[in-house]
């Protein structure tokens, strides 16, 4: 897998969390083939803010986008060769200043409250949606799942 990611802000609190290892979790959990490619990218709350006004009609900042590029409904059982193009899952784009508020606000760590809306990012991108109370339940779920396995892994 193609785990391509920005620090254009706030790199030195960002560079030595290993969110790179953990969305390659996700996307295994999640089972995408080894050809995927995502791209992380962190930014300030004006930049956010933009984005969050021109794709989702909200002003202000947002803690995390998602940006789907190829269909989540795609059938990708048969992407299993070398040679198979690249699939492009998508982007996510985080806030880090917006997650360090939440942090005081939810009582968790930067590198938690990080993790969180990095496994959340790429979860939309895989298809998972919280507009329905239902669909909130079934992603909270599978974040919280995701998360505790992470946790339990041996480094």
């Amino acid at each position: 897998m193609n785990i391509q990611i920005s620090y254009d802000y706030r790199k030195d609190d960002l560079e030595k969390l290993p969110l790179h290892e953990l969305a390659q979790f996700v996307l295994a959990r999640e089972e995408k083939p080894f050809n995927t490619e995502v791209s992380i990218c962190f930014v300030t709350d004006e930049a956010i803010a933009e984005l969050n006004e021109k794709y989702r009609g909200k002003s202000g900042p947002t803690d995390v986008l998602s940006f789907e590029c190829d269909g989540v409904d795609d059938d990708l059982s048969a992407m299993t060769l070398a040679e198979d193009p690249i699939f492009e899952l998508g982007d996510v784009v985080i806030a880090p200043d917006v997650a360090a508020r939440q942090t005081r606000e939810f009582g968790t760590s930067f590198e938690e409250e990080i993790s969180l809306l990095l496994v959340h990012g790429l979860l939309h991108l895989c298809g998972y949606d919280h507009a329905e109370d239902d669909e909130a339940e079934a992603m909270e779920k599978r974040e919280a799942d995701i998360l505790e396995d992470w946790s339990k892994r041996t480094v």
